[in-house]
């Protein structure tokens, strides 16, 4: 099998995140990059300039998309109701990766479709187990049987 056959059959899978703080962005890279599954990572200073990405036209759309809810000029909860209002988006897995633990955040991102969510770990190898596990979740099945057992992630 040459090269080229072998790189046809490998899926990426297309991901996203929209976090403010820089240094998070590169320990969820480095995390990224250590899994042993195929991504493209694309990542986002602000939730606007998130949406502004996910509407130009002719792109190739996250699998899933990472949200930070705390943000400046436009926050997670915000790009989630834009999501999920926008036919061409909404299909898209979206998962809450926040340091809020609190309970009205977390049924918030709930009541308005987010598909999981993540309390950002303050250690790297939590940090790249939980991506990992977020990573393999077979999401058709996982969003027809959400609920509020499996929506929350504990670490």
């Amino acid at each position: 099998m040459n090269l080229n056959t072998l790189n046809t059959n490998v899926k990426i899978l297309n991901v996203a995140l929209a976090d403010d703080d820089e240094d998070d962005r590169m320990l969820f890279r480095e995390a990224i990059e250590e899994i042993a599954i195929q991504t493209k990572l694309s990542t986002f200073n602000n939730g606007q300039e998130l949406m502004d990405y996910l509407t130009l036209p002719n792109i190739l759309l996250p699998n899933l998309v990472f949200l930070d809810l705390n943000m400046p000029i436009k926050n997670g909860m915000q790009c989630l109701m834009e999501i999920r209002k926008n036919p061409m988006l909404n299909a898209m897995a979206v998962a809450i990766y926040s340091t809020s633990s609190s309970e009205k955040d977390v049924e918030q991102t709930f009541i308005n479709g987010a598909n999981i969510y993540i309390n950002k770990p303050n250690d790297f190898r939590k940090l790249r187990e939980a991506i990992e596990k977020v990573l393999q979740i077979n999401w058709q099945y996982h969003t027809s049987n959400l609920n509020r057992d499996n929506f929350l992630y504990r670490i």
